[in-house]
């Protein structure tokens, strides 16, 4: 079956009160049960500030890194799933169950089959 990578994207900035994250966290991990018990769970993983960020890059020849995000924006990845299911219809159900749940921009893509080398 295919992979898809389900990006979640969160603003910068102001973190919800504890309230509002605590109820999302508990349906997060409902969610989370839920794509492991259908069988479509490869991973999962939520990641620390853009600012957090090493980048690494060519220049003229030479490996550079810089600190902080790729790109500057007010918005980052902020989390993502890893799930194999039979098709895209498949994956945009989980990831609209995973925006409704965190209520934050979800991004399906599909990854590229593996070409087998001879």
């Amino acid at each position: 079956m295919p992979q898809y990578l389900l990006a979640m994207y969160q603003p910068d900035g102001v973190v919800p009160p504890p309230e509002f994250l605590n109820k999302v966290m508990t349906e997060l991990d409902a969610l989370n049960q839920e794509i492991r018990d259908a069988g479509a769970w490869v991973f999962t993983g939520g990641l620390h500030p853009a600012d957090t960020a090493t980048v690494l890059h060519m220049k003229d020849g030479e490996l550079l890194t810089t600190d902080g995000p790729y790109l500057e924006g007010k918005e980052h990845l902020g989390g993502f799933w890893i799930i194999d299911v039979p098709d895209l219809d498949a994956a945009l159900a989980w990831a609209d169950r995973a925006t409704r749940v965190t209520t934050l921009p979800t991004e399906v893509r599909p990854f590229q089959e593996l070409r087998e080398r001879g």
